[in-house]
């Protein structure tokens, strides 16, 4: 469950190592994005020779969470950081990166996001 100017790590290889929460994609006024939604954020830590730049504005998915989220089978999943993978447009639900460290919620790939949970490590 994240809100506005939360801060998320960047489990992909696109550059990028800090962004903030900057918004939701078509969602009208909701206030919490929760596991597998796209957002809208703002790189704050890049590095130097990376895809993307400090203060660029891009689209991106969660992909872990702090705050626990319930399944339908009644369990919960929970997660040590909140982190998101960057998109490559709004549009096309594919990763700007190569790469996709550490694991990820399988409501990102019941999302749609089969191209991100492919090249996850592991699928929670």
């Amino acid at each position: 469950m994240l809100q506005l100017r939360s801060m998320l790590n960047v489990a992909d290889n696109s550059g990028a190592k800090m962004v903030s929460m900057i918004g939701m994609s078509k969602m009208g006024n909701r206030k919490f994005a929760y596991l597998g939604e796209v957002i809208n954020i703002t790189v704050k830590v890049a590095q130097p020779f990376g895809l993307v730049k400090q203060g660029e504005v891009h689209c991106a998915v969660i992909v872990r969470t702090r705050k626990e989220v319930r399944r339908k089978d009644g369990s919960y999943i929970r997660f040590d950081d909140n982190a998101c993978v960057l998109l490559a447009s709004k549009e096309v639900k594919d990763p700007k990166g190569t790469r996709i460290f550490g694991p990820v919620g399988k409501e990102v790939k019941e999302n749609g996001f089969s191209k991100i949970a492919s090249l996850a490590e592991e699928i929670y």
